[in-house]
């Protein structure tokens, strides 16, 4: 029986997917398909535009695929799974629904927590990779992104998760509000990001006057615009770290992302004190992947 099977991460705007043998990569394709442009019955062909070319000339092709394909407005809703749990066993995932007969899709669920109330959907599989790799860890995994996921590892379950929607915040603040004027750059000061840091976790409450100044200053003093913009970033991630206190004080904290968004947080964690370590996200999911593949 063959090994070959097709790996799958499908979010809102884009559509990843990995031609797999066992654990081994042998082709990869993106298209910005994603869940946010397609009804329920484009799904497929939007699926099988992408890796036609590698389906089994005989019998199914093992796909599994994880993020928003599962959503309510995905291809299947794929509905949560409560916490505490492990984050993606391979016998709760969904299956689609298809026409072309070379096609076995199965769907990654969410996670979802009663009190507070909170989802996941994608990161599941991160987080899945990462317990795989490190069954014996016992700590805090960090997920930044647009949403931010701080869960609690123990004995190989999720136990509990927390979001942050500092990613978006930001991106809204930066493109939209009055200070738009003042950060449009791709610079970056990190002595600026980390003062900014420090004042927002001693005292989160005055972020909304702090934000103003930003404008103030670039009209009055010149402020540079890679100066704002890190302490916009500082602030935002300083009263994440303020709310995240009770998932990240004494714990051992890994970050889980892309290098640049992950490598912010492990400076403002690493002046509070820690050592995180950081995982790729990319290769996270991956990993997800397959062990969901594998029932693990």
């Amino acid at each position: 029986m063959s090994d070959d099977w097709i790996a799958v991460d499908w979010g809102t705007s884009h559509l990843r997917a990995w031609a797999m043998t066992g654990p081994e990569i042998r082709a990869s394709a993106h298209s910005d398909d994603g869940m946010g442009r397609l009804s329920p019955e484009a799904f497929e062909p939007a699926l099988l535009a992408l890796v036609e070319a590698w389906l089994r000339p005989d019998g199914a092709t093992p796909v599994v695929a994880c993020g928003m394909v599962g959503a309510r407005q995905g291809w299947v809703e794929a509905p949560y799974r409560a916490v505490p749990c492990a984050p993606a066993g391979g016998n709760g995932m969904i299956r689609a629904l298809v026409h072309d007969d070379r096609l076995d899709v199965r769907i990654i669920p969410g996670l979802s927590q009663a009190s507070p109330a909170d989802v996941m959907r994608g990161e599941e599989t991160q987080i899945a990779g990462f317990v795989a790799a490190n069954p014996d860890f016992d700590g805090i995994l960090c997920l930044p992104g647009t949403h931010t996921k701080w869960a609690h590892i123990s004995a190989k379950e999720i136990v509990s998760f927390r979001t942050f929607m500092s990613g978006e915040i930001f991106a809204l603040i930066a493109g939209q509000s009055v200070l738009r004027h003042s950060v449009t750059t791709d610079g970056f000061d990190d002595d600026a990001f980390l003062e900014a840091v420090s004042e927002s976790l001693s005292r989160p409450e005055s972020f909304a006057a702090r934000a103003f100044c930003l404008r103030a200053g670039s009209l009055l003093d010149g402020l540079a615009a890679e100066t704002a913009r890190a302490r916009l970033s500082g602030w935002l991630i300083g009263m994440e770290l303020a709310a995240a206190r009770a998932y990240w004080l004494g714990q051992p904290v890994v970050l889980i992302g892309a290098p640049a968004l992950s490598g912010l947080y492990a400076k403002a964690l690493q002046a509070q004190g820690l050592t995180p370590v950081t995982a790729d996200g990319d290769a996270m999911t991956l990993a997800g992947l397959a062990a969901a593949h594998l029932g693990v």
